[in-house]
């Protein structure tokens, strides 16, 4: 299935979202609940593959997967992040739009992995986004994806203990535009072309060991050989 909108159209659309200065409100460090899970989702990879963390922010991510031995690409729409990003001395940083060939500010063909962190349910086209990261991926390259987790049990918490206003506030300027279930997310891939490989349930403390009431969710896909 490929998106109606054209990619200048939702490059700007992209540009008008409103970006925190890195400078100012620095990104969560996401890596206690993700990177092991990522590095396990994409331990296939060859050492020194070409990894793009899409959406890298200020790259805190992006450190962890060059601990690994990965050969990392990062990309943000934020210039203080991508500022901050590069003062980390360990990849290729550029600012660019996830909604444009994801290749093109590198000197690459494509990319043995893609990851992106907490970043899709900021995206007003995820579609878009899809299509992008098929396209910029080797055939059998891995798409990893987090997002906060949301599920009927956890909706049903949620809702009984008064808390549904708080965790889908509408008050957040930015914030979450998109609240993706582990189908929705299987389904948006899967129209895209990917096959899914994984799915694990992320969470803080306790919350990382209750199936179905995760704080995320991480799951990978990989783009066909053929």
């Amino acid at each position: 299935m490929k998106l109606e909108t054209s990619a200048a159209e939702a490059t700007a659309a992209d540009a008008n979202y409103a970006y925190a200065d890195y400078d100012a409100r620095p990104d969560p460090d996401h890596r206690p609940m993700y990177l092991g899970p990522t590095l396990k989702a994409i331990n296939s990879i060859s050492a020194k593959g070409a990894v793009l963390d899409a959406g890298c922010g200020g790259g805190l991510f992006s450190v962890g997967l060059h601990k690994a031995g990965y050969d990392v690409f990062g990309m943000d729409l934020s210039p203080s992040g991508i500022r901050a990003a590069k003062q980390r001395n360990v990849g290729h940083f550029e600012i660019s739009s996830l909604y444009e060939d994801l290749t093109a500010p590198f000197d690459v063909n494509s990319f043995d992995a893609i990851i992106t962190i907490e970043v899709i349910e900021h995206l007003y086209s995820p579609t878009r986004f899809a299509e992008c990261a098929y396209s910029a991926l080797r055939p059998g390259g891995l798409l990893v994806v987090s997002t906060p987790y949301w599920g009927y049990f956890k909706n049903i918490v949620l809702a009984v203990t008064n808390r549904m206003d708080r965790s889908l506030t509408a008050l957040w300027e930015g914030g979450h535009i998109k609240h993706f279930s582990r189908k929705t997310l299987t389904l948006l891939m899967e129209n895209q072309g990917f096959e899914v490989v994984s799915f694990t349930g992320t969470g803080e403390g306790w919350r990382g060991y209750v199936p179905g009431l995760w704080n995320g969710m991480l799951m990978s896909f990989r783009k066909p050989d053929n």
